[in-house]
């Protein structure tokens, strides 16, 4: 989201993380922006028994755990290296300096907090009410059209695995294999060595 140079200049550092470091926790003061240079982030939450739950995933070029920045806030859920990563740390000083520098980027932030604020009520809405095919339909559905930018009309490979649909979905990871199988028989995917096509 923003460039590797302007991140320097306002004083970013690369910090490197292992698989499955947790790089903040639930919680925690916010007090610096992050975003990827390599690799990839979950943030995520567990409820009382122990479930996961997956906020959002995010990959290179994406930044995560902005929101309590702009509000003073602690973060709402941990942030935790998928495979080892390498990540821009910049103060929040420096980035709020950043933003006030770069309209531009400013703006682009904005539009990037409010997609995932559209992707929230998305999921909030299919977790409480629609069945498990439906839900599994419209993550990858988002994935394809508003992540990606491939048109309805073209193939789709899912890049996420069936467990991180789960936790994206809410559901069980042997209800979304279910759930997909499924949906080949209908025509709405296709498994072509054990890849996901939508």
């Amino acid at each position: 989201m923003i460039t590797e140079s302007l991140l320097i200049e306002f004083g970013a550092k690369k910090v490197s993380y292992a698989k499955g470091e947790i790089i903040f926790s639930q919680g925690h003061t916010a007090r610096y922006y992050f975003q990827i240079y390599l690799g990839s982030v979950k943030m995520n939450n567990f409820n009382d028994e122990g479930k996961e739950f997956v906020q959002g995933i995010f990959s290179a070029g994406d930044s995560f755990g902005e929101p309590p920045l702009f509000i003073d806030d602690s973060y709402p859920a941990n942030a935790v290296a998928i495979d080892a990563a390498e990540v821009f740390i910049l103060k929040k000083e420096k980035f709020f300096e950043l933003l006030m520098s770069n309209p531009e980027i400013h703006l682009k932030m904005t539009a990037n907090l409010a997609k995932r604020l559209y992707f929230k009520s998305i999921m909030a809405s299919e977790i409480s009410s629609q069945e498990p095919e439906h839900r599994v339909l419209k993550l990858l559905d988002y994935f394809k059209l508003k992540i990606h930018h491939i048109p309805k009309d073209k193939k789709y490979m899912v890049e996420i695995t069936r467990q991180q649909i789960a936790d994206l979905t809410g559901l069980r990871v042997e209800t979304v294999i279910r759930s997909i199988k499924s949906l080949e028989k209908k025509g709405e995917l296709s498994i072509i060595s054990r890849k996901v096509y939508r």
